[in-house]
């Protein structure tokens, strides 16, 4: 498990993290959203060990994280922008990994080259941005890590090569029981994969559910008739004499209620990731704001 407590972290006047607390459950795929700006940057340099918390626990299972090279050996990590030494080749960057991941696997890294096709000696500075990140994929996936954090991580591959990552690593989820934190702007494709869900904003933790959970929690409302009472309404919309509404609750829950009240007619619909997102977001005033140009 992997799990920040009450963590709070600032920069000069700036406050990055305020008291945030998340829990990666052991073997979970987890999804971290937020707005620009929410904090998730700062979370996963928290979770890496790269930043000192000023305040609160990281830990995982159990184990600090910060200047703990053994909790460090059983993480990795895939950044949105990837490093490598300037003239170092993958083979060089194998040799490099082996120093810090004592279960690098040798073997698996042989066998992937047939994956991902890249060349072995020529120097990743010269790879294109896509290459870039399949190298990244290659090398980390043979650490073997307890847990794999990813930032952007398919960003630049192409679809093919982006089905072919995911499969790598849920077939490694399900396998070694790994855990995965992925934070992502793309909310259809981590709806897809992610079992667990972590929405921040402002540098806090709005809400932190099971995907089942979330989604069987808010619902899409379509209605003619008048607003039953008593509802949890995040959001509304009207187009003629048709009202749709996101509501806060379970299907049964809000079918029971607008039952009734007899509408003419309702209906009640599943919430996408992205629908859940845009609307837990609107109700911290972060609607999306209709400008006239």
């Amino acid at each position: 498990m992997l799990k920040m407590e009450n963590v709070t972290k600032t920069f000069g006047d700036f406050t990055a993290l305020n008291s945030l607390s998340m829990t990666v459950p052991k073997g979970a795929v987890y999804g971290l959203v937020g707005p620009n700006g929410a904090g998730k940057s700062t979370a996963i340099r928290l979770l890496t060990g790269v930043y000192r918390p000023d305040a609160g626990n990281i830990t995982l299972q159990g184990d600090a994280i910060y200047e703990n090279p053994a909790a460090k050996a059983r993480i990795s990590y895939i950044p949105d922008e990837i490093f490598y030494f300037p003239s170092a080749s993958l083979e060089e960057m194998r040799k490099y990994y082996k120093g810090f991941y004592p279960k690098f696997d040798d073997e698996l890294f042989n066998r992937l080259y047939d994956v991902f096709e890249l060349p072995k000696k020529s120097p990743i500075r010269r790879f294109s941005k896509g290459m870039q990140k399949q190298a990244a994929f290659h090398l980390s996936i043979c650490t073997r890590p307890d847990v794999l954090i990813l930032d952007e991580p398919v960003d630049g591959l192409d679809p093919v090569m982006r089905r072919q990552v995911w499969s790598l690593i849920l077939s490694d989820v399900a396998q070694r029981e790994s855990t995965v934190l992925i934070s992502s702007h793309n909310l259809r494709e981590l709806e897809d994969i992610c079992d667990h869900v972590g929405i921040m904003d402002k540098g806090n933790m709005l809400l932190e559910k099971s995907l089942a959970s979330m989604q069987g929690n808010t619902v899409k409302l379509q209605m003619v008739g008048d607003t039953p009472e008593g509802l949890e309404i995040l959001h509304t919309a009207a187009s003629g004499r048709l009202n749709t509404l996101v509501v806060r609750g379970t299907p049964e829950e809000v079918q029971a209620k607008v039952a009734a009240c007899k509408p003419a007619y309702f209906d009640i619909l599943p919430l996408s990731l992205e629908e859940i997102f845009i609307y837990e977001l609107g109700g911290v005033n972060y609607a999306v704001k209709d400008i006239l140009l």
